[in-house]
């Protein structure tokens, strides 16, 4: 059966009336509006825990920052010479003489009258080490009964340099000294320690940074100039250090660091203690 011309009317009257109709501006600006109050419901609900894990996250970074750097500061002025960790006035500056090790020298011949002794009477360039034989590089220091870091007393004082003296070789038993030296007095243990160069933490300008292998002086440097450096940590608002001994003859030291450090309006201070051996 063919479609007739009234049948054809009616098909597209059928298709105008129900085709797809175009979004209005008034629904378009309702959607809008919904949206941006179920965001900012969202939101609400949302930002506390964002702002609680950020605040963490903050906290734990620079937990980590002040504890590594004490940790740090801890560990080095473990292998300070003997007597020689210093704190300036302003408690800003620390400074130490970093050891690699050490050793017995030879007192006394054997039973058969040999072997080179470390001779205290007299200019001596050499002297057998009693035991193994510790690891010496070039530029290191001997040093021998180290009394006192007080830039006032200048016996026994390694930053004064009366009883250090230059490495220069070693066949074991025997090390060699240039130029040869005569050190003030005798270790009562028969101990020397082997300097390799000094090592001042600073506190300044809001960091806390590592210096080392400068010259030793007997006036402590507030920077030290040469070497090298390192920062260890930034944001520093607050650093102090302090250094005491204990015992009539200070054979014990105990030095105490604090160190703050604030990011974004929030403070994390650390304060961690370091026990040295003082015994020469």
């Amino acid at each position: 059966m063919r479609p007739t011309r009234c049948h054809s009317q009616y098909w597209r009257h059928r298709a105008r009336t129900t085709g797809t109709r175009g979004v209005t501006l008034i629904e378009l600006v309702m959607v809008i509006v919904i949206t941006g109050v179920i965001g900012t419901m969202v939101a609400v609900f949302i930002r506390r825990p964002v702002e609680g894990y950020l605040d963490t996250a903050r906290r734990a970074e620079m937990s980590d920052i002040a504890d590594t750097a004490l940790r740090r500061m801890t560990r080095d002025l473990r292998t300070a010479l003997p007597n020689s960790i210093r704190v300036d006035g302003t408690g800003k500056y620390i400074e130490y003489l970093q050891t690699s090790g050490g050793g017995r020298y030879r007192a006394q011949v054997d039973s058969g009258g040999n072997g080179d002794i470390l001779d205290f009477t007299a200019t001596d360039s050499s002297f057998d080490v009693v035991g193994s034989m510790p690891t010496l590089a070039a530029g290191n220091i001997i040093v021998v009964y180290n009394l006192t870091s007080d830039p006032a007393i200048t016996t026994a004082n390694a930053y004064f340099g009366d009883n250090r003296a230059n490495y220069d070789s070693n066949s074991p038993p025997t090390i060699t000294l240039n130029p040869g030296k005569q050190f003030p007095f005798p270790s009562p243990g028969k101990r020397f320690q082997i300097v390799q160069y000094p090592v001042t933490y600073a506190c300044e300008a809001g960091v806390l940074r590592r210096y080392w292998g400068y010259a030793i002086a007997l006036a402590q440097p507030t920077p030290p100039a040469g070497g090298g450096s390192a920062l260890l940590a930034t944001n520093v608002t607050d650093c102090s250090f302090s250094y005491s001994t204990s015992g009539a003859s200070g054979r014990t030291g105990a030095v105490a660091l604090n160190l703050q450090i604030e990011q974004s309006g929030e403070k994390v201070r650390l304060f961690q203690q370091a026990h040295v051996s003082n015994v020469p």
